[in-house]
């Protein structure tokens, strides 16, 4: 008995507190962060953008948190009722549950696997599912050729997202993604003599890949330059057309979510993750915790600034940037990198 207490018991319990604590947390994280996006918008457009609510318009999330919840939720009569409410559930739930292998600091992982990056490809390329499903349930043509849309989108940029990993992948030679962030310790800057710092990060060797991820994130989360999927010229609000209340605000709450783990990812597979800019005092008295969510937040500022000040695309452009440029050009940079680490022996 003292063996399954103390072998699956406590570690359960410790792992459930750890999940619990970093979800209230993330979601908090969230409403802040859609704050951010709406005042950027507004910044740009010089205009105040929220400012009512609460000091500066803080607590502007979560009254509209508040305002989606205590409405009613209106189903459709010809929609198909248990797919409707199940795709939002699905949406958030995926979105979240890729939260699980992110290291925020050394050790502070709450499932550490050696398949994280392959765990977290698998993760974002079930997102999709939410909104087809959210789609076809509404019964009405709009949502549903919207879920289309967004399933050709998140496909063919998951393949350019693939190969950009594998490109990292190469030069890390592990799966773990605490390992990726350990790898650029050294690297460029080491190589030339210096002390650590950010010219060991993979942005500047992988420039290109760097580009090409973060565009395809864009595309994969269905944000503007992007968002076909919620076109509002062309297909009203696109799959969450039908959708009003709390099953509207957790599509919304997905894909902020989806937003942040790829700001997440961005940091960690190009920017150091943790590590900070120099590796010397005073830059390493401050806590990796700190160094990772201002790179994210610099991640996600670059996503809201693109919002402000990009066209949308047409769609059959958006399709040819994915299958026609990125694909050619993330695989070629997969043959170099490959090639460089074998012929200079720096492969891991």
């Amino acid at each position: 008995m003292n063996g399954f207490v103390d072998g699956y018991l406590i570690p359960g319990v410790i792992l459930l507190a750890q999940s619990v604590l970093l979800l209230v947390l993330l979601l908090i994280s969230i409403a802040f962060i859609l704050l951010a996006d709406r005042k950027i918008w507004a910044a740009v457009q010089l205009r105040r953008g929220p400012n009512v609510v609460g000091a500066f318009g803080l607590l502007q999330s979560f009254a509209d948190l508040l305002k989606f919840v205590l409405k009613e939720p209106v189903i459709p009569s010809g929609a198909n009722k248990g797919i409707f409410l199940l795709a939002p559930l699905v949406t958030v739930t995926l979105a979240l549950a890729g939260w699980a292998v992110i290291p925020f600091n050394a050790g502070w992982v709450i499932a550490n696997i050696n398949v994280g990056v392959l765990y977290l490809l698998a993760i974002s390329s079930l997102g999709v599912y939410g909104i087809i499903m959210g789609g076809w349930a509404s019964n009405s043509k709009y949502p549903f050729l919207s879920s289309l849309r967004a399933a050709a989108q998140m496909v063919s940029y998951e393949v350019s997202i693939g190969f950009v990993l594998v490109g990292v992948l190469l030069c890390v030679g592990s799966l773990n993604i605490s390992d990726v962030v350990l790898s650029q310790r050294t690297g460029l800057g080491t190589w030339l003599g210096l002390p650590g710092s950010f010219l060991d990060w993979y942005f500047i060797p992988l420039f290109p890949l760097f580009i090409i991820f973060f565009i395809s994130a864009l595309a994969e989360t269905n944000r503007p330059p992007f968002d076909l999927v919620e076109a509002e010229s062309e297909l009203v609000a696109g799959f969450m057309s039908e959708y009003g209340s709390t099953p509207y605000m957790m599509f919304m709450l997905g894909e902020y979510a989806a937003i942040c783990l790829m700001c997440a990812m961005t940091s960690i597979l190009f920017l150091g993750g943790w590590l900070p800019p120099f590796d010397f005092a005073p830059f390493t008295w401050v806590p990796g915790i700190v160094w990772f969510v201002l790179k994210a937040l610099l991640v996600f500022f670059m996503f809201s600034m693109v919002k402000a000040f990009v066209p949308r695309y047409r769609y059959d452009q958006l399709m040819r940037l994915g299958w026609k440029v990125f694909l050619p050009i993330s695989l070629g940079m997969v043959v170099v990198v490959a090639a460089v680490l074998q012929i200079m022996g720096w492969a891991p």
